[in-house]
């Protein structure tokens, strides 16, 4: 936990020195780096048998969670929507 702690603190000064200065390859790079964790990610959880196993349970519940979470922003904004709408505009 240090070593990543330690890596984080050494990436913030980086970051502190070298601010101000355009680095071009940075965006490719970093790009290029969240690629190859998500597929090292999808290497470790493909090698895990019992998150395999698991994989109808935590799709059903990713599901529900999705479908209720998009229903009430749903909700939410269609209340929004109608009560701007109501409101006069005062505008002189």
């Amino acid at each position: 936990m240090l070593q990543v702690i330690a890596v984080m603190v050494v990436g913030i000064l980086v970051g502190y020195l070298l601010r101000g200065r355009r680095v071009k390859a940075l965006q490719p790079a970093i790009t290029v780096l969240i690629w190859a964790l998500l597929f090292l990610l999808g290497i470790e959880v493909g090698h895990n048998r019992r998150i395999i196993a698991g994989l109808p349970t935590l799709g059903l519940e990713a599901l529900i969670i999705s479908a209720l979470a998009l229903a009430g922003s749903l909700l939410l904004a269609w209340l929004l929507w109608t009560v701007i709408r109501r409101k006069p505009s005062h505008r002189p």
